[in-house]
């Protein structure tokens, strides 16, 4: 209505116009205050010069350079014919169809820097007729036409086949490329096919009417209109409402992104029941928008709920038909709009509905901008691993092709394709029909598995519903789980109740081990040992010197006592007078130790004498050495004293790291702590057999497993001795003269033993590997050593481990599933529950939760908050670790909330890199962190080599390489740092605060000249190209500006120069002027002194220019 309004009474009218109309009578008022249109009318082109391609074109003819092989935009139509067929008659149909448009007899060439299309003089058309081969599938055979790639260059860019399916029985195939056609064409072309073929069977000519231009005219009108100032205004439009940062949309995939789009595809089709699609019609009706606008908004309230980002953009494809003299033309019109919806926590879909409308409406306004000039415009961060501005997109279309077609003698129907070519990551497509919605989702299978398509049109189905029923409701509370889907989650994946002794503290059933095995060794230091019966002995005669002292439920005590058998005996011993104890290691710094010792508010430290003078003990705590001479506690009963303390009374108090700069002291009760030992007896397990070695610090909490599961299973602890905890072969060494049967360590530590240990040395052992997260490369050492590993996971604050997972292959390093009496949710920013597969928050409920912070109330409050799926009264803890559920109910870790950054507008998991740092084999350790440097957020990887003396230029060169093969360029660090080790904790783990800051030299990207003079003449080039001073060798052709248009043309010179045909894709592979060089040389297309002097010839004749 909007371009025969323009075409007939020369007013310029918008659909927002439309839509604001009452009446026609206000309708007719806006008419009678709209401006005359400014746009210039339709010339036809010379067809004795070079005809320019459309916007739309140079962009297809750009990615058919980038890879010819393709079939992405084959656009295919299939029809079956039933009847008698004239063969003659669809043959002068094909005939008068390609002379009438074209469009389906033009070709595509380079033209110097230009690419042109070169339409063919019209002849007459030949039917290719195939009969099905025997034993072959239609599908099959039609599959196997429309996916063979064209020749743009060649042609021809229309292919037709018919089928012989047997007598009355074809179907014809139309292939087309998408540079000659769009969705919109497609029925034009079957409709005037159709109808000239009805008047051909007939006898007679079929008048369809004169076309008043071609689309070599519309090309041309397009760039001059575009040219003479329309571009800058509808460019300014889509700058502010699009923004300075372009982000990508991070879907909850089931593989990483690959390198390279491959476009391989599936659809997953459904019908929107007819209840359901009257219901939404209202919906639309009462909120003043269309149904487009309902479905989109939809679409973006699914894709903000899966991602978890807050800013979604769309592609939605437009006619862009805007003249009525394109409508009736085969040709390449339709354009990509992007059309953006911002989130928050409060947003309700109403208040979505009338952005996506204004949105809508102003895109509408602002339609013809090309979107290749848009992106040029925006300089997105370039990748070939997806498409630029957006990732998703919504095709809504009000009619299908699929209805039957009478004609004499002859029913023509349309077939629906099996070919499903994935442009974007996911594209729903609606259809209206008379009997529904018909939808289809396109899914790259390079992403996604079907399960995880299925599930996400599911929750889409749910939120349609849901819509319909509230529109007032905030969307992050809209249901988008089915019940079933819900549960399972909240309850059968956290189904672990399993009964434990809750009513008994912890020296309760060491002590029933005591009486079952007394005799049996329950600690082991080199040649030393006490059995069962003498630590008890020795533990309850200073327990009772303790209850003297004092000491009972929720009394503190300090141990800072060096690994011996008198620290164990110590740590029992308050746990039987019913106190708590709070780890202090000697070796923490003296002012860390201070703060402990006060915030604890301890008035009783167990020490050693060789210690005592060390700490920083005040005059206000009592102090008592543990190894002090004679039999000072000779005085005292063996016997067991009456434990005054309650399950729910504290064991002991954790001092961790806090984000203030001071620790924070998290208090575990016995509860807590017997149910997780409990859950680890049954699973890994443990027998009175095995031997489990204490590796861990005392001050790590995970050294509560090594110490106190052994004693409630008869089994023994081995013991170290200082610092042969730090020292691999003595460690080693240790292993195998106790036959230790049982190791629990960090990544960190498992690192330095296995550097250190022979094939085989772990084998038939079980191992743990906790605390920071597990790297494939680490994991697969681990399983090569004992066949098996079990990765476990917890924060100090939920008692140790909250999960475990054995892993037996190392490309499923999955977190596993809770212990016993453990709940683990993954939650949205408003601790909603999230579908299976989306990344959010992990919180853990459960027995195993710490009472809180000591002394912090505060953080406590933020940290431990009400469980609103549990009963009333329970609590969730918010662990800050980004994870996300499978399919089958395992639990994957990806990195930290906290480790997320952005570089140049992209979210990015700094884990991600991290992994495929290590996973290159001159790598023994790699950690990736973020920096504020000159140009902004910078990432810097830290290594330790694998190797010593390997050259840090030659690794940081192999590893750009490697990284670039798997990762997009953003998340390429800009530099690499070579260390002989990673800095650790006292508890053994990473300490990314003591990375040695880079060199304030290597944060600026210095320019480095090129050295060679063939380097000299290719860096010319570039500046030439990019209209810059000069290009160095480290310099980035897109950072410097350069694009799409840019890149083909940079071919083209060399091409021109040189004589050599790079392929356009390398300077995406390589756009570092360095590498683009060596990729040339290595592939055989080095220059020669020729081509240098055409160069040189080449650049002074554009100096003249």
């Amino acid at each position: 209505m909007i371009s025969r309004i323009r075409q007939q009474l020369n007013l310029e009218l918008s659909l927002r116009n439309l839509f604001e109309a009452q009446s026609l009578a206000s309708f007719a008022q806006a008419a009678d205050q709209g401006q005359s249109s400014q746009a210039p009318g339709f010339v036809k082109a010379d067809r004795s010069q070079p005809l320019g391609l459309s916007y739309a074109q140079q962009r297809q003819w750009f990615l058919w350079q980038l890879e010819p092989e393709s079939t992405a935009y084959n656009m295919p139509v299939a029809l079956r014919l039933n009847g008698s067929l004239d063969l003659e008659a669809l043959e002068q149909s094909f005939t008068a169809l390609i002379a009438r448009h074209e469009t389906l007899r033009t070709t595509f060439r380079q033209n110097g820097e230009q690419a042109v299309q070169v339409v063919h003089p019209a002849s007459a058309f030949r039917l290719v007729v195939e009969h099905l081969p025997a034993g072959q599938s239609l599908s099959v055979c039609v599959q196997q036409e429309v996916q063979r790639p064209f020749d743009l260059e060649q042609g021809p860019l229309l292919r037709v086949k018919l089928l012989n399916l047997g007598e009355n029985e074809h179907v014809l195939v139309l292939t087309q490329h998408h540079i000659v056609s769009d969705g919109w064409s497609m029925p034009i072309m079957v409709d005037e096919l159709v109808r000239l073929y009805e008047g051909y069977s007939q006898g007679h000519d079929v008048d369809l009417g004169e076309l008043a231009i071609q689309y070599a005219d519309y090309a041309l009108w397009q760039r001059t209109w575009m040219e003479a100032g329309e571009q800058a205004r509808q460019l300014a439009y889509w700058k502010e409402q699009l923004g300075d940062e372009q982000p990508i949309l991070e879907l909850p995939a089931d593989r990483p992104r690959p390198a390279v789009q491959n476009h391989a595809g599936a659809r997953l089709g459904l019908e929107l029941e007819s209840t359901l699609l009257d219901n939404l019609r209202d919906v639309a009706r009462q909120e003043g928008v269309t149904l487009f606008m309902l479905l989109l908004a939809s679409f973006q309230s699914l894709l903000h709920r899966h991602s978890g980002q807050n800013d979604i953009r769309v592609g939605v494809p437009i006619a862009n038909r805007t003249r009525a003299e394109t409508e009736g033309l085969i040709g390449f019109f339709v354009n990509t709009q992007v059309l953006r919806a911002e989130f928050d926590l409060h947003t309700t879909f109403r208040e979505l509905l009338q952005q996506v409308k204004q949105t809508a409406l102003q895109a509408q306004a602002h339609q013809e901008l090309p979107f290749e000039q848009l992106v040029e415009a925006l300089q997105p961060q370039r990748s070939l691993s997806h498409s630029p501005l957006f990732q998703v997109m919504f095709n809504h279309q009000s009619q299908g092709n699929a209805e039957v077609r009478e004609l004499s003698g002859l029913s023509v129907q349309g077939l629906e394709s099996d070919s499903h070519a994935a442009q974007f990551d996911l594209t729903l497509g609606t259809t209206e029909h008379a009997g529904g919605l018909s939808v289809g989702l396109t899914y790259a299978t390079a992403l996604f598995d079907i399960a995880t398509i299925e599930r996400m049109a599911e929750h889409w189905l749910t939120l349609l519903k849901a819509i319909c029923i509230n529109t007032r409701q905030r969307i992050t509370e809209l249901p988008m789980q089915s019940e079933a889907e819900r549960q399972q989650i909240l309850q059968g994946w956290n189904d672990s109740a399993a009964a434990y002794p809750s009513e008994q503290c912890l020296p309760a059933l060491i002590e029933a081990q005591v009486q079952a095995t007394p005799d049996a060794p329950a600690l082991m230091l080199g040649s030393e040992q006490l059995t069962y019966r003498q630590l008890n002995s020795r533990a309850n005669q200073l327990a009772h010197k303790l209850r003297e002292l004092g000491v009972g439920p929720d009394v503190l005590v300090g141990v800072a006592v060096q690994r011996s058998l008198e620290q164990v005996v110590g740590l029992l011993a308050i746990l039987k007078a019913g106190g708590a104890y709070v780890p202090l290691d000697p070796d923490f710094p003296q002012d860390r130790l201070a703060y402990m010792i006060e915030d604890s508010g301890l008035q009783l430290l167990l020490t050693q004498t060789a210690l005592r003078e060390r700490l920083p003990i005040p005059a206000s705590v009592q102090s008592l050495c543990l190894d002090q001479a004679g039999d000072w506690l000779a005085g005292y009963s063996s016997e067991n004293p009456i434990n005054p303390a309650h399950p729910q009374n504290l064991g002991y108090v954790i001092y961790t790291s806090g984000s203030t700069g001071l620790p924070k002291g998290v208090t575990i009760g016995h509860q807590a702590l017997v149910n997780f030992l409990h859950s680890m007896a049954e699973q890994p397990g443990l027998s009175a057999q095995d031997k489990v070695l204490s590796l861990t610090s005392l001050s790590f909490d995970i050294a509560g497993l090594e110490l106190y599961l052994p004693l409630m299973r008869g089994a023994s602890v081995v013991l170290l001795r200082p610092d042969e905890n730090k020292d691999p072969q003595a460690l080693l060494a240790v292993i195998e003269q106790q036959a230790v049967s049982v190791i629990q360590a960090t990544p960190s530590t498992w690192r330095m033993l296995l550097d250190s240990a022979p094939a085989g040395a772990l084998q038939g052992k079980t191992l743990l590997c906790g605390g920071e997260a597990l790297s494939v490369e680490l994991a697969q050492r681990l399983i090569d050593q004992a066949g098996h590993v079990w990765n476990v996971y917890g924060p100090t604050e939920t008692t140790i481990w909250s999960a475990r997972h054995d892993l037996t292959r190392c490309d499923d390093i999955w977190l596993g599933r809770p212990l016993a009496n453990t709940r683990l949710h993954i939650v949205s920013d408003d601790i909603n529950v999230l579908p299976i597969g989306t990344r959010g928050e992990m919180l853990i409920g459960g027995d195993g939760l710490a009472r809180g912070y000591h002394q912090r109330a505060a953080l406590t409050a933020e940290r431990f908050i009400p469980d609103p799926f549990g009963p009333p009264g329970s609590r969730l803890y918010r662990t800050g670790d980004l994870t996300r559920y499978h399919a089958d109910g395992v639990i994957e870790y990806v990195g930290r909330l906290d480790h997320q950054v952005k570089i140049r507008g992209f979210r990015i998991e700094l884990g991600e890199i991290e992994a495929r740092l290590q996973e290159h084999p001159g790598v023994h350790e790699g950690v990736v962190i973020d920096i504020d440097g000159p140009a902004g957020q910078q990432l810097v990887a830290y290594l330790v080599p694998a190797e010593e003396g390997q050259d840090p230029n030659t690794l940081r060169d192999e590893l750009k390489a490697h990284l670039r093969a798997g990762l997009p360029d953003y998340m390429v660090p800009s530099h690499f740092v070579c260390l002989p080790h990673m800095p650790l904790t006292p508890n053994g783990k990473l300490d990314r605060k003591a990375l040695p800051k880079p060199d304030a030299s290597q944060l600026q990207r210095s320019y480095v000249a090129p050295s060679t003079e063939q380097e000299r003449q290719i860096a010319e080039i570039w500046a030439q190209v990019l209209k810059v001073e000069r290009v160095g060798l480290t310099d980035d052709f897109f950072e410097l500006g350069g694009h799409s248009l840019l890149a083909a043309r940079l071919i083209s010179r060399i091409h021109s120069g040189l004589g050599v045909d790079v392929p356009l894709r390398l300077v995406f592979e390589k756009p570092q002027l360095n590498d683009f060089i060596q990729a040339l040389e290595s592939s055989g297309l080095s220059l020669t002194e020729d081509g240098l002097s055409d160069i040189e010839k080449m650049m002074n004749e554009m100096a003249g220019i």
